[in-house]
């Protein structure tokens, strides 16, 4: 196996500016790109993450959805030196609520574009109301189904985020155009599944142990068939997975279907972590991948 499809296990490794990606992309992105999928059985703990920590200067508002017949909650960081003129690279997160996964990435990000690290972004958090409906496609598994009373939404999640989320917030702030979306566990599975289902909604793509076992693992076995059918995808995929039993085969088969397509224009990386756990990759991973991904000018 040449040495840009060996599993980058280590953190130092991750670190380096060397970093190979699978796929055709320009250098300077190539050289920085990450990706990881992790679960470690902390899905459900997701939608009780509370964190006391301080948060960046950040915005908040609402925003009426008929998508989802439900106003829902965003919370949005935008660097503090904003410049006339310029536009910038946005980021979307699920689990974006302040006593979920928001203040620690937006503190990720306002600490790697302070130091030099990072190029200056938005983050977009979206709050959740409710996160096992929305990060879940439809399953034929009768034991997923007992996981929440309401599951399989991530369609019409999916659609809020691309006719109402994006417009509204792009017309608010100085978007560049470029788009990514980070998310573990469901909010993971969220994202690979939103590579397969809507490729072009966005730029790039974090998952960080990702629960593909949904369904029975059904988007990772319908994944050889999908890039067959899209040779000419075009994008940025980082998936790092920590979890061995549920969450390490789905993604092993993931990355066989990657390697066995090598889609030309699509730069990915799968990166397996057994030194971390559900509970931590998030944090640890997260003032890693976004700098990589998103270097400083």
């Amino acid at each position: 196996m040449p040495a840009c499809c060996r599993l980058y296990a280590s953190l130092d490794c991750i670190r380096s500016p060397e970093l190979k990606m699978h796929g055709q992309f320009e250098a300077k992105r190539l050289a920085r790109f990450l990706i990881v999928v992790l679960l470690a059985g902390g899905w459900l703990a997701g939608c009780a993450k509370s964190v006391a920590e301080t948060r960046p200067r950040y915005a908040s508002f609402t925003l009426a959805s008929e998508v989802l017949d439900e106003v829902r909650r965003i919370n949005v960081y935008a660097p503090s030196d904003r410049q006339a003129g310029r536009r910038y690279p946005v980021i979307y997160m699920p689990d974006g609520g302040v006593v979920e996964d928001f203040p620690h990435v937006a503190n990720t990000i306002d600490t790697a574009i302070r130091q030099g690290e990072m190029a200056p972004v938005i983050l977009v958090g979206i709050e959740n109301t409710q996160r096992r409906r929305d990060m879940t496609g439809p399953t034929t598994v009768d034991e997923d189904r007992k996981i929440a009373a309401v599951v399989g939404g991530s369609a019409a999640f999916r659609r809020f985020i691309e006719r109402e989320l994006i417009p509204y917030v792009e017309g608010m702030y100085p978007g560049s155009g470029q788009r990514g979306i980070i998310g573990e566990s469901a909010a993971g599975l969220f994202v690979v599944e939103t590579l397969f289902a809507s490729p072009g909604m966005f730029d790039t793509y974090i998952a960080l142990d990702p629960s593909l076992w949904w369904n029975a693992g059904k988007l990772v076995s319908d994944a050889p068939a999908w890039l067959a059918a899209h040779p000419d995808i075009s994008a940025r995929l980082y998936v790092a997975w920590a979890e061995p039993d549920m969450i390490g085969p789905h993604t092993r088969s993931l990355e066989r279907a990657l390697v066995a397509a090598s889609p030309r224009h699509l730069a990915w990386q799968v990166v397996a972590r057994p030194d971390l756990t559900h509970q931590t990759i998030y944090r640890a991973m997260a003032p890693v991948v976004l700098p990589a991904l998103y270097p400083p000018n």
